[in-house]
Parts: C-alpha cells; structure tokens; sequence
C-alpha cells in the first residue's frame, strides 16, 4: 500500500485549493507537496463528501490545464497569490 502523507490542516486546504484551481497543474502540486496525481485524486476522494468529490472529477477530468504537458501555453500562467 502507498505511504500516505500527513498534512496539517492549512496545508491540507492548501492542496484541496490547488486541486479546484483550473490552471494550477498537478504537477504544481506534486512539486510543491510530493504528491502524484493519484495521490490527490485519493486525498480529494477521502476528505471531500462523495458529491463534491464527483463534481471535482467531473470538472477536472480531460482539463488540459490541469496537466503541464497538455496545456499550449508557458508564458502568461496564472500564479495565486498563495503559492510560493
């Protein structure tokens, strides 16, 4: 079984909010916080409720901004305020 991360709560939310922003790639996530794609869409699935959950996959599935190697653009990036 994969290891699996223990975040504090505000870095918990942290990700929860990278994962809901549009331009912010997985990868961005996984850079930052170590955690794979998989990883996320686990810790979406666990700490989300199951409808919110599906709503998430629905909306981030096949999003070519949600993956570095997708996306047509490099210049011009959205960056929050709140990454570092």
């Amino acid at each position: 079984m994969a290891e699996k991360h223990q975040f504090d709560p505000e870095i918990l939310d942290r990700i929860i909010e990278m994962a809901w922003e549009d331009r912010t790639p997985f990868e961005a996530i996984e850079v930052q916080y170590g955690l794979s794609e998989k990883q996320v869409i686990s810790m979406m699935r666990r700490e989300m409720k199951s409808s919110s959950f599906q709503m998430w996959r629905k909306r981030v599935s096949g999003r070519k901004t949600k993956h570095s190697h997708q996306r047509s653009f490099l210049i011009g990036r959205f960056k929050s305020a709140n990454q570092s």
